[in-house]
């Protein structure tokens, strides 16, 4: 039999049926229910003791995003179900990329948000690792430019994506040259972008942002190493949001 069933939990309708179910014919069976982080409102429904209503945020997973459990869906929920746990954007995001690319199957974000729990950085990761587990992949129902969206985030997780700034020469060829040392090292640009006019150093400096596109963490490692050691002095990742 199945060591666990994770379920995604929006109202509740869908986990309340599959914990009656499994629960019948295999009581030993754990039932882990999923939310995201942006919209835990049967975790705060079962803290509360009962239906409570949430603030949620606009999330990845859009069909999750119900601030206020059923109430039926709880009294089930609160008898069978072992465990709640929520998930990140990032792993949503990262979750759906993995079934367009290794199964070929579109998901919205809540359909994914069983997968996102088991991934590496997912909280049930180590806890289900060697079980035998069941994720329901339910719903499709992404818009093409959600899904847009959410790719390009699924790579910015996966660290195939990633953006830096630096500052170069403000005279002909200075942008040319830093495109062609990101060349030789593989990457792939994907946005390019210069500022003067905000720019409180040197004046005959320009600052660049650049999006580029690896093929992992060791590449963008790789990319941003040779990139300090030709001289360019990076603000890489997150770090960008301080400089531009």
């Amino acid at each position: 039999g199945l060591d666990a069933f994770v379920v995604p939990v929006g109202g509740g309708g869908l986990i309340a049926g599959i914990a009656l179910a499994v629960k019948t014919l295999s009581p030993s069976t754990r039932i882990i229910g999923v939310e995201p982080e942006f919209c835990p409102s049967m975790k705060a429904a079962v803290d509360a003791g009962s239906p409570t209503k949430v603030k949620s945020t606009p999330t990845l997973a859009d069909g999750l995003n119900v601030p206020l459990v059923g109430s039926n869906a709880f009294d089930i929920t609160r008898l069978l179900v072992d465990k709640l746990v929520t998930v990140s954007e990032k792993s949503i995001a990262l979750a759906v990329l993995r079934m367009i690319e290794h199964e070929h199957v579109v998901l919205e974000g809540g359909g994914a948000a069983g997968l996102a729990a088991i991934f590496p950085e997912g909280p049930l990761h180590e806890e289900l690792r060697n079980k035998r587990v069941a994720i329901p992949l339910c719903g499709s129902n992404i818009d093409v430019t959600t899904l847009g969206r959410v790719i390009d985030r699924g790579l910015a997780a996966d660290s195939r994506l990633v953006r830096f700034v630096t500052v170069v020469k403000d005279v002909p060829g200075g942008i040319a040259n830093l495109t062609k040392d990101i060349a030789d090292n593989g990457a792939s640009i994907r946005d390019i972008y210069h500022e003067r006019a905000w720019l409180h150093t040197h004046v005959d400096m320009v600052q660049v942002k650049v999006v580029v596109e690896v093929t992992g963490a060791e590449h963008m490692t790789r990319v941003r190493q040779n990139l300090e050691s030709k001289g360019y002095d990076l603000a890489w990742g997150i770090e960008c949001n301080d400089t531009w």
